[in-house]
């Protein structure tokens, strides 16, 4: 039997990396400063620059970043923020941070994406913004999404955790709502080696503001004049993050070589299907979605074979016990409670081997 197939690996990046990540973390413990310093304003402009954003506020995480993102835009208590209701936990985790109510639309039935069909029905008076979430490394409907906050006078922050240089309509996400989002926890398209995320703007003034309430909401070193965080992404991640954002373009070329592999070696099996790539969107493949209506028992078939598979996600966030009291009965989101039961993740980064991949392809052929 072939050997085992890990759904990530991590240690093969920082193996591929090991001069590139040791100089780093050489520098910033040779320089003595390690929170809010060079290396985290070298890896903003660096980012910004990646993206084509007007720039990047480096924070502590991907939820944080949306935290921030809504604090910058004066959205809080009796406030209202709509999101997927197939995202996971930290998107709603971020807006509720911030004081804000959570609200659901489900995903179109294709993409899996935001459904912007269904986004003017859930709007009401005291909706303030809207959380498109990228998922699996495609984009969300930016186009019919900004037009229905555009109606409605709402602000879009994109959900960039799983979008690293994915574009819409030739654009990167990120760059497109009021405020870009992003997590580089480990395993992402870009991952530092622990927590990190950034906020992206073209708003000097939501930039100003961003990098304000970060840091407790300070205007200097002991005079806070706003209510803020500490949410700051530190020199060592940032030096860490420097050193792999060269590789990410060549990683998620990488990242589409094996999806074309996976979609030719996946073509004749009648039970399987994928999500649709929107039309104007690029994706950079964070996850390698597949549809079965047996996905359980495909999935334990596949385990006892050694490959390693996940779901993204088990349950539609109003089927969560802690968002109970968000009043969605069971069947609300009809297309997010459907995918949940069918969804399987397989491996996926850029250092796994085209020999793996046809591994999982003979394997869910045998399955079929």
């Amino acid at each position: 039997m072939p050997g085992p197939v890990p759904f990530g690996d991590l240690a093969r990046e920082c193996r591929a990396l090991a001069p590139q990540l040791s100089a780093a973390f050489e520098r910033v413990t040779r320089s003595g400063w390690f929170v809010l310093g060079a290396e985290v304003a070298g890896f903003e402009a660096e980012f910004a620059a990646w993206l084509g954003a007007g720039t990047a506020v480096g924070c502590a995480s991907g939820t944080d970043a949306i935290t921030l993102a809504l604090k910058a835009l004066d959205i809080g208590r009796g406030d209202e923020v709509i999101t997927a209701a197939n995202t996971c936990g930290p998107t709603a985790v971020g807006i509720e941070n911030a004081g804000a109510r959570l609200r659901l639309v489900d995903a179109d039935a294709e993409t899996l994406m935001l459904d912007a069909a269904q986004l003017a029905a859930a709007i009401t008076p005291r909706t303030r913004a809207i959380v498109p979430v990228h998922l699996y490394g495609a984009a969300a409907d930016l186009d019919a999404i900004g037009a229905v906050a555009a109606r409605h006078g709402v602000a879009v922050v994109e959900d960039c955790a799983q979008s690293h240089g994915s574009a819409w309509n030739g654009r990167r996400t990120g760059t497109v709502g009021a405020i870009g989002a992003f997590s580089f926890y480990p395993s992402k398209n870009l991952g530092a080696l622990g927590d990190g995320g950034a906020c992206v703007t073209q708003d000097p003034g939501l930039d100003a503001r961003l990098r304000r309430l970060r840091n407790y909401g300070q205007a200097d070193r002991y005079t806070q004049v706003e209510r803020g965080l500490n949410s700051r992404l530190d020199e060592l991640q940032a030096a860490l993050l420097r050193a792999k954002l060269p590789h990410l373009d060549a990683w998620n070329a990488r990242r589409a070589g094996l999806a074309e592999r996976y979609r030719a070696g996946l073509a004749d099996c009648a039970d399987v299907s994928q999500p649709r790539v929107p039309r104007l969107a690029r994706s950079v493949h964070h996850l390698f979605v597949i549809r079965h209506p047996r996905r359980d028992a495909l999935q334990t078939f596949l385990r006892e074979r050694g490959i390693a598979t996940y779901v993204h996600y088990p349950l539609p966030l109003h089927r969560h016990p802690a968002y109970a009291d968000l009043d969605y009965a069971a069947g609300a989101f009809p297309v997010a409670e459907r995918a949940a039961a069918e969804l399987l993740s397989l491996p996926m980064h850029a250092f796994l081997t085209e020999d793996e991949v046809d591994v999982v392809c003979d394997a869910i052929h045998a399955f079929s």
